[in-house]
């Protein structure tokens, strides 16, 4: 299961509103693919359709859409959203992550 913290529920809502998506019908589709300084990065989009290979979970009202093989990486991970000093972005809270990046965008296992 993927979480969903009430701060990264409110961005995500203002978000998708703004692209024209609805989160009671769309999704935030997360994912991992290969790149980053640690070797793996982090994925976020809005979808609005689903695959065969998604695993789907709602948590705090909100949709998320994972492919299989990222769910792998991802199973645990809080999202979260940080609009502090030190920037504004979403963050994964990810239990699997052995070391992360500086900037907190990459990680490895």
């Amino acid at each position: 299961m993927i979480k969903v913290s009430e701060s990264a529920k409110k961005r995500i809502a203002l978000l998708m509103e703004d692209d024209g998506f609805s989160t009671t019908t769309d999704y935030v589709r997360v994912g991992v693919k290969s790149g980053g300084c640690s070797g793996l990065s982090y994925e976020l989009k809005f979808d609005k359709t689903l695959s065969e290979d998604d695993k789907v979970f709602e948590d705090n009202d909100i949709k998320i859409a994972v492919d299989k093989k990222s769910f792998l990486y991802l199973v645990g991970t809080t999202l979260e959203y940080s609009g502090g000093l030190n920037g504004k972005g979403f963050v994964f809270n990810n239990p699997n992550a052995q070391r992360t990046c500086g900037c907190g965008e990459s990680f490895s296992l």
